[in-house]
């Protein structure tokens, strides 16, 4: 990222500046009535993602080969049904909640108390953000998610593990952040809600945000498979931006592309591609810089792994060592199935993941066929009525999607 002489590499903001969205909101969209999301009813999540490394079994390396054999290099894969022994038991949209997995990083970046200071704390978090969403070696694929598909869940993070982790002094805190402080035994909130929008082509969004630090993200991106021969690589299409409304600055993101290698056998996963906007390299290694616009000046490198030890160098001669597998991981919060609504990620598939775990590929397979089924149903219906979808949380702007809530005003 690059920082001019008196302002971050960052947009500064306008329509978004001094505003930010209740949690508990009403939908607008004909696909729903009125949807009440309550924080009170969420419960720490036990769910083990942990998924079986045992390879590719004799009887499924068949039907893989099989697959295999009827694919060209460079074929786009986002219409061949894959097997369904090789879902990781879970939606895409409760993958990206792992991108937050570390919420004290993520709200440490507004205690900066300089654009750059505060710069070096988003390239540190966005580079130890990756490492959560893989549990083990194998590469699974998640669910792809159904259109009108949601997902929730929050962070509870205590206020004294949100500090910066640079040496100038921090920022006076906000007239609601004191209040914060006189109360120990108060934690910061983050809020999460993912939701797919689109099924041609196949956009997820993304929001959460801290309204006690007065920080938001929004993402939208869509994945483009293509096999690459014994590998299959994933391109993330799309971008997403950090607001810091305290400071009035936004960072604009890209995601990494993915690779499962060694399909045949014990599938793994490697980042990649250039990104940008940070001015970084993303693969089994990382490099990246963070340079001082007017003078060219580099004020932080980091190298290491994505997924291993990452080496921070500071202009002053100081370093940082970030061992990712040793970081505090914060256990998202999420509702109970009994209280979530028909399309909520987990309720959606718990059928699917139900005879995943029981091993009964046949029936999952089913019941993944037949949620499939009546989202083709459903889309066929809306274009004969020529009735576009409207999702519930994101609404189309330019480009991009943004979070929407009828309160929003412009300033």
């Amino acid at each position: 990222s690059s920082i001019p002489s008196n302002t971050p590499h960052t947009h500064q903001m306008n329509t978004y500046s001094g505003c930010l969205f209740p949690w508990v909101k009403m939908t607008l969209g004909p696909n729903s009535g009125p949807e009440l999301v309550l924080s009170e009813d969420e419960k720490t999540d036990n769910e083990d993602k942990e998924e079986t490394e045992l390879g590719v079994m004799e009887d499924h390396r068949s039907i893989i080969l099989h697959l295999i054999s009827q694919l060209k290099l460079g074929m786009d894969l986002t219409k061949v049904v894959l097997p369904t022994f090789i879902l990781e038991k879970r939606s895409l949209l409760e993958m990206y909640a792992d991108f937050m997995a570390h919420p004290d990083l993520l709200l440490a970046i507004t205690a900066g108390a300089t654009p750059e200071e505060r710069v070096i704390c988003f390239v540190e978090y966005y580079l130890t953000a990756f490492h959560e969403g893989r549990k083990g070696a194998l590469a699974k694929k998640p669910y792809n998610p159904i259109i009108g598909e949601t997902f929730h869940c929050s962070w509870e993070v205590p206020k004294d593990k949100v500090k910066t982790k640079r040496t100038a002094p921090p920022s006076p805190p906000s007239d609601h952040e004191q209040l914060m402080a006189d109360d120990p035994s108060k934690s910061y909130k983050l809020r999460f809600v993912a939701e797919q929008v689109s099924h041609h082509p196949p956009i997820s969004c993304f929001y959460c945000e801290c309204k006690e630090k007065r920080l938001c993200v929004n993402t939208h991106v869509w994945t483009k498979s293509k096999f690459m021969g014994m590998s299959v690589g994933v391109s993330m299409i799309g971008e997403g931006v950090l607001r810091l409304l305290e400071h009035g600055e936004e960072y604009v993101f890209t995601l990494p592309s993915a690779y499962a290698r060694s399909i045949l056998t014990i599938p793994w996963v490697e980042l990649g591609g250039s990104l940008l906007e940070l001015g970084s390299q993303i693969s089994t290694k990382v490099t990246a810089e963070v340079k001082h616009n007017p003078t060219n000046t580099i004020v932080c490198k980091a190298h290491g792994e994505w997924n291993g030890t990452l080496e921070f160098t500071y202009s002053n001669g100081e370093t940082k060592v970030i061992d990712t597998t040793s970081l505090p991981v914060y256990p998202k919060k999420i509702r109970p199935l009994e209280k979530q609504g028909p399309m909520e990620s987990r309720n959606l598939w718990q059928e699917v993941t139900r005879y995943l775990r029981l091993g009964d590929i046949d029936a999952a397979t089913e019941q993944k066929r037949c949620l499939e089924e009546k989202q083709r149903v459903e889309e066929r219906k809306r274009e004969n009525l020529r009735t576009p979808w409207q999702p519930k949380y994101f609404i189309q702007e330019g480009n991009g999607w943004v979070y929407f809530n009828p309160l929003w005003k412009a300033h």
